[in-house]
């Protein structure tokens, strides 16, 4: 084997050496007189060598075999038979009509509604008239610009027209938290994932024909239900930490799992801090418009004595919220391919998440429970220590923790005693953002 790979790599190097100086037929003569006279096998080594057919090489050698003069005629370039697409233009646009239905030929083509495949295609183009197979058809698309393609998420939806506003004012509000020493975080809730033996997605490496068995359908298990990981990444530190919750993804879930990170994290890691900068999503738990957010926010704030400030993302950019990409991602391709059986191997595979970046995270489970329907009344909003910054205040805003100038919410009376509503708390500034 190793005389036979050697006398291969040396006929290759020949070849490459003396082929570009030789025409066509000198070429076939070579390769014919150098498996001739390797005798048994040689014929297999030199197409190798070559990179031709056998039957090539096989040829030539039953010319110089039979002792008869090879042809006097040399293929010049470009000879040989004639693509389809070369012998009839009117083969190109009817393929170029059947993929571009919306630009060329006929709109309602067949082939519209359904998927494209070089196969389909040949078969449609063969009932025209045209003798055609899926691998012409490929090399034809190839050469008219065309690739298989999957779709690309890029058409955003009605943009705000603040948007690149409202990401100006956020850099901001960072670069003066960072500048301080003040802490900075990005907070959002994870993809709720099934818990049990379920598909998730993504390879892993596994001995061959052992793959992971899992469930066939991803009903969800009643007595594992799902788990509902809320994160919180500190920019600053590039560290996350996650607060795995198996109940419901609220308002008060969402403050609790804050709370939870800044006992674990936030008052060793910033001793001296006296603000809090959050940015957070538009909508869900955390969003712009719920109102057990900012009361949540504003017990958290007494308790913790820091004047938290939320800026919200703009409507429809949940995508570029830094967790997003810096924490979430990293996660999902720690644990891809491995079912997650239950909410400690979802904890301990999100606390095994680093990246070369040098992020961290730490994750722990949350049992409490969390319910939904909570109602705050307008008198709870409008007693609520906060402050709504000039430029988007519905977006923008800081909530203070109590102080002696500051009486606690049920120590102010804003209204009447009674359980009627009073009509000017609607008007509230704190409520609406705007002065009355």
């Amino acid at each position: 084997m190793g005389v036979m790979a050697e006398t291969e790599g040396v006929l290759a190097a020949k070849f490459r050496v003396l082929f570009p100086h030789l025409d066509e037929r000198q070429r076939r003569l070579l390769m014919g007189a150098e498996a001739r006279i390797l005798g048994h096998g040689g014929i297999k080594l030199v197409a190798r060598a070559a990179g031709v057919a056998e039957r090539t090489v096989s040829r030539r050698v039953s010319d110089l075999d039979s002792g008869e003069e090879p042809l006097g005629r040399t293929r010049r370039a470009g000879g040989g038979r004639k693509r389809l697409v070369d012998l009839d233009p009117g083969l190109r646009l009817a393929l170029l009509a059947l993929v571009e239905p919306d630009m060329r030929g006929d709109p309602m083509s067949p082939l519209r509604w359904t998927t494209k495949s070089t196969r389909k295609l040949a078969d449609e183009l063969t009932g025209q008239g045209w003798q055609i197979c899926a691998d012409t058809v490929a090399d034809v698309l190839r050469a008219e610009g065309f690739s298989l393609q999957a779709n690309a998420k890029t058409i955003e939806g009605k943009q705000h027209p603040d948007r690149d506003a409202q990401f100006r004012y956020l850099n901001e509000q960072v670069t003066d938290h960072e500048g301080t020493g003040d802490p900075v975080i990005s907070v959002d809730t994870k993809k709720k994932e099934l818990v049990g033996e379920f598909k998730n997605g993504g390879p892993e490496w596994q001995p061959v024909g052992e793959p992971v068995q899992v469930k066939t359908h991803d009903f969800p298990d009643r007595e594992t239900g799902k788990a509902i990981p809320y994160g919180i990444y500190d920019v600053t530190a590039n560290a996350g930490w996650v607060n795995v919750g198996c109940d419901h993804d609220t308002a008060a879930f969402a403050v609790a799992s804050i709370r939870r990170w800044w006992s674990a994290r936030g008052t060793s890691d910033y001793p001296n801090a006296r603000r809090l900068l959050i940015a957070a999503d538009a909508g869900g738990s955390n969003g712009h418009r719920t109102r057990a957010w900012k009361t949540e926010l504003a017990a958290l704030a007494a308790e913790t004595g820091l004047h938290i400030t939320v800026c919200h993302l703009p409507p429809v950019t949940s995508k570029w919220n830094k967790i997003e990409h810096r924490l979430f991602s990293h996660i999902t391709m720690n644990w891809r391919g491995r079912p997650l059986t239950s909410h400690e191997v979802i904890v301990q595979s999100i606390a095994a998440t680093t990246t070369r970046a040098g992020l961290k995270v730490q994750a722990e489970p949350d049992t409490a429970a969390y319910p939904t329907g909570v109602e705050i009344s307008d008198a709870q909003i409008a007693a609520l220590p906060i402050t709504r910054h000039r430029f988007h205040g519905d977006w923008n805003y800081t909530l203070r923790p109590h102080d002696e100038q500051s009486p606690p919410p049920s120590a102010r009376q804003d209204g009447p005693t009674d359980n009627a509503p009073d009509r000017a708390l609607l008007s509230h500034p704190e409520l609406t953002g705007m002065p009355r």
